[in-house]
């Protein structure tokens, strides 16, 4: 792994985050598909497809997808009959990406877009990979016109003793040793514990809407392991 703070088991903080990141990102690309599906058993599909069936935005909409990675959310987006577009600052995940929707290289607290340029916005599993959430829902919030919608997939905790004593196990050892196997160990050992920088729920929830957004909802799938955010664009 090109990144020493990731490597030493640290968690970065401000740019020195985003460099890790994008570094991350890099090397992990051309298995990330074959890594979600191995240790998440295929339920990350499921959880994709839920984001995209939230957003109830007519057929034909425009969809920024951000940090999309290799195209999944794409995929789905296009298979509703939507209009997606996707962003990610890898340019190593953009080379391995499957999906015929045009991708742009470029950070997301940057969007080349237009003011309510798009109808709604999907995120798959990137929230705790940015250095402040603020900034980026203020820039979906931007872009995202009156009305639109927006789906935030990331990983939680369960609230149960025991899911979460097993999910503890699972993600802290588990995934590492897969990861080792068919990737890159040192990124898969970070991304366990990168859930570390996620806000407590309340504050996440305030921050989204703070930032121009009504009807916020979180919703837990899969006993918990994952959490799906969504909201609406509010008109003033």
């Amino acid at each position: 792994m090109p990144v020493n703070a990731v490597r030493d088991g640290g968690l970065p903080q401000g740019e020195a985050k985003t460099r890790a990141v994008r570094a991350m990102f890099d090397t992990i690309a051309p298995r990330y598909d074959l890594v979600n599906r191995v240790m998440t058993f295929g339920l990350d599909r499921g959880w994709r497809r839920a984001a995209v069936r939230s957003l109830a935005l007519p057929v034909g909409s425009r969809v920024i997808d951000v940090a999309c990675g290799t195209g999944d959310m794409c995929r789905d987006l296009a298979g509703a009959g939507y209009d997606p577009v996707g962003v990610d600052l890898s340019s190593g995940m953009l080379a391995h990406a499957r999906t015929t929707a045009p991708l742009v290289h470029t950070d997301a607290l940057q969007l080349p877009l237009a003011p309510a340029g798009v109808d709604g916005a999907v995120s798959g599993f990137a929230l705790r990979n940015f250095v402040a959430l603020a900034p980026l829902f203020a820039e979906l919030a931007r872009v995202v016109r009156p009305s639109g919608r927006i789906a935030l997939l990331d990983v939680a905790t369960p609230t149960n003793a025991v899911l979460r004593a097993g999910h503890a196990a699972y993600f802290g050892h588990v995934v590492p040793r897969i990861g080792a196997v068919l990737s890159d160990r040192d990124a898969y050992r970070y991304l366990p514990r990168s859930v570390a920088y996620l806000p407590p729920t309340g504050e996440l929830l305030d921050t989204l809407e703070g930032a121009g957004f009504h009807a916020v909802e979180r919703r837990l799938l899969a006993g918990g392991i994952t959490q799906l955010i969504t909201a609406t664009r509010s008109r003033s």
